[in-house]
């Protein structure tokens, strides 16, 4: 007869106290609680050097904490502040730290650039056919100038059309006392209208990129309508050089920005037509990254061409004077987007 089998000893598993478990460890995570929110109040600079080399020692400490309770079931609330408290080692760790100054100085100084850089050839285009839509009504109005008021608005226009006078055309130029005392009062409100105004017409050319782009080519073409029609009415009165001083002060920087304004949503509106490699959607949301970065800083060129517009140009009558500060402004865009430049690494 065979003799019953002898019951299987039992293998006494280790067990885990979730005191004795925090005793031994809490001192750690104490320290690495302490560590953390002096980095977070006053930066790495704040830590001494001997802080510094215990960063990652009770960070290992402190994963290795969160690993074991994990494994053994201890109380969810101790494995939550675990949890929450490596989160917290692994930004501030690993994580890149930028002060906000530091990012609003990244991004005037290199990132703003670099995506009107990025969208050069979109920029060309868009300034052809701006170029394109002031020849073509400057060519109709000085050949019929009935064309004009196909072009412009009437009450756009503030009476400069082919029927005003050479007087009142030359007052309009803020040439003379009456044209001076004329626009000093209504400069505030004109210079806030001209913002608003530019503003909306751009950010609306950007953000009908999506629909293939072709909305936004029909816009800025009708902007350089408007442009070349009037420029047909001033130049046939013998006012076009002043005309143009007129219009150079500020539309440097403002044509500029509508230019860029029409480059970003070119951009958007090339990614859904030519996606490439990459589904539509993916390529429209990586050129809407960029074309965001440019609209920003459209957004600021055209607050500036605003107050050039509205007190610059109403102030200063001299045209030579005008035309100079026009291409000082253009130089300057110029030489800021593409004057290339070294990011520095701090």
């Amino acid at each position: 007869m065979i003799p019953p089998a002898a019951p299987a000893r039992t293998i006494d598993a280790p067990s885990f106290s979730t005191s004795r478990f925090r005793a031994e460890r809490e001192a750690d995570w104490i320290a690495f609680d302490l560590l953390l929110t002096k980095l977070e109040k006053k930066g790495a600079k704040a830590l001494t050097s001997d802080e510094l080399l215990q960063l990652p020692i009770l960070y290992r400490a402190t994963l290795s904490s969160l690993s074991i309770a994990r494994a053994t079931s201890l109380d969810k609330a101790l494995l939550d502040h675990l949890e929450a408290l490596s989160i917290r080692g692994y930004f501030l760790v690993y994580g890149v730290r930028e002060s906000r100054w530091n990012r609003l100085r990244r991004f005037f100084l290199y990132d703003w650039p670099a995506a009107v850089r990025s969208v050069w050839k979109e920029t060309l285009i868009i300034a052809l056919v701006i170029l394109l839509g002031a020849l073509t009504s400057y060519s109709l109005v000085s050949s019929n100038p009935e064309w004009y008021f196909n072009f412009v608005d009437e009450e756009m226009s503030g009476g400069r059309d082919p029927r005003a006078t050479a007087e009142y055309l030359q007052t309009t130029l803020g040439h003379g006392k009456a044209a001076a005392e004329k626009d000093e009062s209504g400069l505030h409100v004109f210079a806030t209208y001209l913002f608003t105004h530019n503003s909306r017409v751009s950010i609306l050319s950007f953000a009908l990129g999506f629909a293939f782009g072709v909305p936004t080519l029909m816009l800025e073409y009708y902007q350089g309508i408007g442009l070349g029609a009037m420029m047909a009415v001033f130049s046939a009165k013998g006012f076009g050089f002043d005309f143009g001083g007129w219009l150079f002060i500020h539309g440097t920087t403002e044509l500029f920005a509508a230019a860029l304004s029409g480059a970003a949503g070119l951009r958007i509106g090339s990614a859904v037509v030519f996606p490439g490699a990459r589904g539509r959607l993916q390529a429209a949301s990586e050129a809407g990254r960029t074309a965001g970065k440019v609209m920003v800083g459209v957004i600021l060129m055209l607050f500036a061409a605003g107050l050039l517009e509205g007190f610059g140009r109403q102030l200063i009558a001299d045209t030579m004077l005008r035309y100079a500060i026009g291409t000082l402004m253009l130089l300057f865009w110029l030489a800021y987007y593409y004057i290339p430049r070294r990011e520095d690494v701090t």
